[in-house]
Formats: C-alpha cells, sequence, structure tokens
C-alpha cells in the first residue's frame, strides 16, 4: 500500500476515542506540573515525555505517576492533545526524527498502520531482553491474547494496553421487571428489539438507547456488530465493496427501525456520552455499548442505578460472538532518544502491579479493565465489577481477524483496518444518520455508501 504515508498524514483521530467510550478534553498544554513536550527537570535527570488523549484512565496514570517518578528518578512528562492533533504531531516528530516524544497514546486500529510506516517501534525485542524475573513478573502471556494479536505487525508486537474492551448490552433490572419480560445471557437482535419496545410502552422511557452520532468511531461502532450479526460485511474476499448487499442492509435497516420504534428521540446527536448519561440518570431501559462503561454504571459518584444494571452478551443473530475488540495502549515513538527508560515506563504503566495500585487507591471499579486475564481473577475487582466474568469472556472470544459470518480480506470487528476508513467510516456514517433522521431510505442510503467503498478499494489498490 504505497499510499499509506499520504494518506495516514492526512488523516486525523476525530472520533475515535467513541470507540472507547471516552470522551477526551480538548485541551492543547500539558498538565499543570508538566514540562512540555521539550522536556523538563534539572540538566541530569531522565526524562519520558507521552503524547496522549485526556481520557479517565490517562488521568489516573498522571497521578500514578508521580509516585514512579520517586521510585525511578525518571521524570515522565504528559503533553495532552486533542484527537485530532495527536497523529499530526507524532507523525511531523517522525518525519523531522525530532525525538520529542517518546510515548505515544494509540488504538488498536491505528498500531499496525503506524508500525508499517514505522512511526512506532517493534517492542518485542524490548520484551526479549528482560530478565527471566523481569518477564515473570510482567507475565506478557497474562495479557489477552486478542489485544496482543490486534497491537501486533508482521509478528511483533509494537504497543502494549492499558485499557481494552469489548462490547455488552446493559438493562435496567426494575424496567424489564415492570414490562413483565426477562433478558437471555445470550440475546439475538429480535429478542433485544421485542424486548426494548415492551419497556417503552411500559416504562415511558427509551426502549433502548444506541449511538446515532455520525463518525467511524460512534454509530459505526455498535452498528458495524450489527450488521456483522445479520451476517453483512464491508467487502468480500476479492475487495468487492458489500455495503448494498441483502445482509447488510438488513442490518443496517434494523438497527435504523430499532431507534425509530424503540430508541431516543433526537438519535443523530447521540454518542458515547448522551447514551451513558441517559442510562446512568434511569432514562433508558436498555443500551448496547463498550464494557468499560459498565465501570461508569456502577460508579457512585456519577450513576443513579448502581445495583440496578443487568448484563448480556452482545446481541447475536445469524452469526454468534459480535463483541467489537478495542484497546488504548502505549507504543514507543521511533525517533525516541529514550527508548529504554520509555520501554520501562510503558510496562510499568500495563503491568499487573499497576492496575493493582489503581484499585487499591482508587477504587477497583476504575481499575483498568479488558487487558490481563489476572484482573478477572481478582477477588477484589470481582467484587467490585458485577460486569466481570461477561467481560473477560468476551474479551477472550472477541474474533478480531474473522469478524464477519463469511471470509473477509480485513482485519477489525467494529472497523476496517486500513488507514483509509477513517474517511470512509465517517462519509458512510453520515449517509446513515440521514436514513436515521428520515432525510431517506435505508437503501438509498447504503447505495451512495456501496459507491464510496467501491472507490476506497479500487483507489487504495485493494481490488486487483
Amino acid at each position: 500500500m504505497k499510499k499509506w504515508f499520504k494518506v495516514l498524514s492526512a488523516l486525523s483521530l476525530t472520533t475515535a476515542l467513541a470507540l472507547t467510550g471516552c470522551s477526551s478534553a480538548s485541551n492543547t498544554a500539558a498538565p499543570s506540573g508538566s514540562g512540555g513536550a521539550s522536556g523538563g527537570g534539572n540538566a541530569g535527570d531522565k526524562v519520558v515525555t507521552i503524547a496522549t488523549v485526556n481520557n479517565p484512565d490517562m488521568v489516573i496514570m498522571q497521578k500514578m505517576a508521580k509516585d514512579y517518578e520517586k521510585e525511578t528518578g525518571t521524570k515522565v512528562n504528559f503533553v495532552v492533545l486533542p484527537e485530532n492533533d495527536l497523529r499530526k504531531k507524532v507523525t511531523e516528530d517522525v518525519a523531522l526524527g525530532g525525538g520529542k516524544f517518546d510515548i505515544v497514546t494509540i488504538g488498536t486500529y491505528d498500531t499496525p498502520i503506524w508500525a508499517k510506516n514505522k512511526w512506532i517501534e517493534p517492542l518485542t525485542p524490548y520484551f526479549d531482553k528482560m530478565s527471566a524475573s523481569e518477564k515473570s513478573d510482567y507475565n506478557l502471556e497474562d495479557v489477552f491474547q486478542s489485544l496482543r494479536d490486534a497491537l501486533s505487525y508482521d509478528k511483533q508486537l509494537y504497543a502494549v494496553p492499558f485499557n481494552g474492551e469489548s462490547s455488552m448490552l446493559y438493562y435496567n433490572k426494575d424496567m424489564l421487571a415492570k414490562a413483565g419480560v426477562t433478558m437471555p445471557e445470550h440475546p439475538t437482535w429480535d429478542q433485544v428489539a421485542d424486548i426494548a419496545k415492551k419497556v417503552k410502552a411500559a416504562n415511558n422511557v427509551p426502549g433502548i438507547v444506541l449511538r446515532g452520532l455520525p463518525g467511524w468511531g460512534e454509530i459505526l461502532a455498535p452498528l458495524d456488530t450489527v450488521i456483522n450479526a445479520f451476517g453483512g460485511s464491508w467487502y468480500d474476499m476479492n475487495w468487492n465493496a458489500k455495503l448494498s448487499s441483502p445482509e447488510t442492509v438488513k442490518g443496517v435497516k434494523f438497527y435504523v427501525d430499532l431507534l425509530k420504534d424503540a430508541g431516543e428521540p433526537g438519535a443523530t446527536s447521540t454518542g458515547f456520552t448522551e447514551a451513558l448519561t441517559l442510562m446512568q440518570t434511569g432514562k433508558a431501559g436498555m443500551w448496547y455499548d463498550a464494557t468499560t462503561a459498565a465501570g461508569f454504571l456502577n460508579d457512585p459518584k456519577s450513576s443513579q442505578v448502581v445495583g440496578k444494571i443487568g448484563y448480556a452478551y452482545a446481541p447475536k443473530e445469524v452469526k454468534d460472538n459480535t463483541g467489537w475488540l478495542w484497546a488504548w495502549a502505549l507504543g514507543m515513538e521511533s525517533s525516541s532518544k529514550h527508548k529504554e527508560d520509555a520501554f520501562k515506563f510503558i510496562t510499568w504503566a500495563t503491568s499487573k502491579k499497576y492496575i493493582e495500585k489503581v484499585g487499591k487507591s482508587e477504587g477497583w471499579v476504575v481499575a483498568p479493565g479488558g487487558t490481563r486475564k489476572s484482573t478477572y481473577e481478582n477477588p477484589e475487582y470481582k467484587k467490585a465489577a458485577p460486569f466481570a466474568d461477561i467481560t473477560l469472556k468476551s474479551m477472550e472470544n472477541a474474533d478480531y481477524k474473522h469478524p464477519t459470518k463469511n471470509p473477509v480480506p480485513y482485519e477489525g470487528v467494529q472497523y476496517v483496518a486500513i488507514p483509509e476508513f477513517q474517511q470512509l467510516g465517517t462519509d458512510v456514517s453520515q449517509e446513515i444518520a440521514s436514513a436515521i433522521s428520515g432525510q431517506k431510505s435505508v437503501e438509498d442510503a447504503m447505495k451512495i455508501a456501496q459507491d464510496k467503498a467501491e472507490k476506497v478499494a479500487k483507489d487504495g489498490g485493494y481490488k486487483k
């Protein structure tokens, strides 16, 4: 793919955080006490600089890093960037060999693309150089295999996750009881739709809330899993676009109709944050979204429905196992001038000991989840997280390499892991949003989407 570097330089991270269910601050400055991108501290101090988005886990990491500085003598600078600036700043730094950033916050979508372009350093050689005791303490095998696969390129690991997620269905147990219905642990989408309509009628609230906000990381995150469940896909093995296929159209039409019949009004303005608020405040009966939302729904500091939420696996239809896969991870910039120190911090911040540290100091319900099997064996975490078992099995079974019923040439459950997808996905999502708002039919929207996907396959050199 000769055009990757050119294409990627023009793209942004405008909606990637929506995949994680977190919202970032549009703060361009480093936090108070940080030395900024050029480093800081006294002459002779060891310094590592992290370019990051300001999601909740990274806010906690900044707090925890003060202890790391005391323990190691290495100063850690967090440079907080808006999502649409993160890639631009890092790629500029790599191109110039500036080495301003040692560590970058990166997602599963970006990692193999950045690795191919040599923007980030392979971590496998650094893990190989660890002593036996260091390898045992870190225990890379404890990290979910699905995430290690998604964060690898050409058989080498390029980033390690500090949080991870799949997707699940949340439901208000009181509202379902009032409607006289029960939720199966492994529901079909048809069952979900039937329950949602009954919950809406009995409780006078949306029976289900779903993202409708345009964006490849907003509406397309849940919708792509629905398309997969109904047997649809973006492309076939020959890179023929399949967005107007009967299966894909059926999945999209189901989603649009479900919002119309039982969803929230004004759905095209609903992203992760808006949906979370509706569920937290008891104004919706169900919600299908990221497993990371479970902690927010169970946090008494922000939720009015603690103890009232039930959990089910990502709904299925003709395809089982439809939960998505995402992680925010730490990678090492290829032009870093402090690679050894950067690797030490990366392994500290993604270790089992770090998760335990956060759990004990900040509360287990907000401890970084979705990354390590051992987290789900910890009695304290399991006690604080009634959703732990479903999250664990969803993470272990996420079908990143085979996301669809029929074989496809791409990887990625809720996205297509090619650089062009960021723009393509956003364009397609806007067409679908117009169908949700009633401006056009689903069929007409997907015909336009089909043409856009076909053009990407040809222009990108995927379709021969």
